[in-house]
């Protein structure tokens, strides 16, 4: 990994709707990416049903976002405030009367866990083309607009593995891979492009990579 580890990772919402199992369950919440998969196997029922059927989506409108808690509303038959649950109580939260399958086995309840948080839900994806100058391949990846280019570097390393022993380069111009792509100068222009009623993908920026033993002009 060309990564610095101690960098938080961002993540697509493609990439967080691929875990949408009870056995591999992430979600999205106030921009944070968290992995429910342990606390599915620990409470593994029915009050781990309604997270399962939001695996893989994003949960923001289950919370408050000023406070970071569950929203709460009102128990019309008690009158007393109580998390609101429209899609059924789940793991965490205290029913609204005596139950015995109350569990107060935790010192935090999940949406306050950091344990279960693996990143960040990116504010805006990109699309890129790396163009092989080598191979002539080219391989088109979405990615996070928070990236540098060593974290997109990552990325491409599924399409070629010895992708760290190249140059890259835009426009003939080296880059500079500790920075994302937008201060390396590729715009994103996809919002000029919705204001023309044009497609998103209508022009993908392409970085030009060189092998570092071939490295000619570009």
């Amino acid at each position: 990994m060309s990564t610095n580890d101690s960098r938080t990772r961002y993540f697509t919402p493609n990439e967080v709707g691929i875990h949408n199992t009870e056995d591999d369950c992430w979600v999205s919440a106030l921009g944070k990416v968290l992995n429910l998969s342990p606390l599915i196997e620990k409470y593994r029922g029915h009050l781990t049903n309604p997270i399962v059927r939001a695996a893989g989506t994003d949960i923001s409108h289950w919370f408050d976002a000023d406070t970071g808690d569950i929203k709460k509303c009102i128990d019309p038959q008690t009158g007393l405030q109580r998390y609101l649950t429209p899609y059924g109580r789940f793991v965490h939260v205290p029913p609204s009367e005596v139950t015995t399958d109350l569990d107060n086995d935790y010192e935090l309840p999940w949406w306050a866990d950091e344990n279960y948080i693996i990143g960040k839900i990116t504010k805006k994806t990109r699309k890129i083309r790396i163009i092989n100058t080598l191979t002539n391949q080219e391989a088109q990846l979405e990615v996070c607009c928070e990236e540098t280019l060593n974290e997109i570097l990552d990325r491409y390393l599924a399409y070629n593995a010895h992708a760290a022993s190249y140059t890259w380069k835009y426009l003939g111009k080296g880059l500079d891979m500790k920075l994302t792509l937008d201060d390396n100068g590729i715009v994103d222009e996809s919002e000029e492009f919705e204001k023309l009623q044009l497609p998103d993908d209508t022009y993908i920026p392409g970085i030009h990579v060189y092998f570092n033993d071939d490295l000619t002009v570009g």
